[in-house]
């Protein structure tokens, strides 16, 4: 299965990397809509598209109002959002303002549900992460294969997130700041490396993808992959337009 990474950096684009966005392109699937969904229709394959939310963050969701033209005559079947009750709500009353944004689109805004849902071939799973404003984390569950998808949080010994990532083929884990900024993980909800790859071991996953990136250095590692690779060496460091098998 491929990961294409649309945006792999938070809070505002810089010359290296777009705001998150991520997709899943054989199966339809979008793991928020920053700044990199432009990039959407170069990996499109399907005629459905699920996109999974973590929360309203601009940064996370203002690339759905580029979906309109993106999605322009290519005779889609169905759009749905998921995310939290009270986080698409936000989005649908403030993003699609008319002030704002003039058309709201036609496609579905799916709440959450209590209880593990399929989508797809998958079965997906949510669990509710620290960060202000409140955002979700994500579990998707194949026949052979699992991805967790993690952000805007702060990784810590015994999160009790830790539980609802065990094990999974591939974890995506935000990792805003080195470990020489590491003071300011908290105070922000954001993780810092060295926290993010202990995490992992704990967790006891196969590999990790370290994402949303610490976007005030425009550089190709901000963040320190060695110092993450020295605790958990099976860990790779995420790039705009990078395709990953997993």
């Amino acid at each position: 299965m491929k990961l294409a990474l649309l945006g792999t950096t938070g809070f505002h684009p810089n010359a290296l990397r777009h705001t998150s966005c991520y997709m899943l392109p054989e199966q339809g699937i979008i793991l928020d809509a920053g700044t990199g969904m432009f990039r959407l229709p170069e990996y499109l394959r399907t005629d459905t598209l699920d996109i999974f939310l973590s929360h309203a963050h601009l940064d996370h969701v203002v690339g759905l109002t580029y979906l309109l033209g993106l999605l322009h005559g290519k005779n889609m079947q169905r759009v749905t959002v998921h995310g939290a009750a009270d986080k698409l709500e936000a989005v649908q009353e403030h993003v699609y303002s008319p002030l704002i944004f003039p058309v709201l689109p036609e496609w579905e805004f799916r709440p959450l549900p209590d209880d593990p849902f399929t989508c797809g071939q998958a079965q997906v799973s949510w669990f509710p992460l620290e960060h202000p404003g409140g955002t979700v984390g994500y579990r998707f569950d194949w026949v052979d294969r699992s991805l967790a998808y993690v952000t805007d949080t702060t990784a810590r010994k015994n999160a009790a997130y830790v539980k609802a990532i065990e094990g999974v083929s591939l974890l995506m884990h935000e990792c805003n700041f080195p470990d020489s900024l590491a003071d300011f993980a908290e105070p922000t909800g954001h993780s810092s490396t060295s926290a993010v790859a202990q995490l992992a071991a704990d967790a006891h996953v196969e590999r990790l993808l370290l994402t949303h990136l610490m976007p005030q250095v425009a550089e190709v590692d901000p963040i320190g992959l060695s110092d993450a690779q020295a605790i958990f060496p099976s860990t790779d460091l995420a790039e705009d337009e990078m395709v990953l098998d997993f």
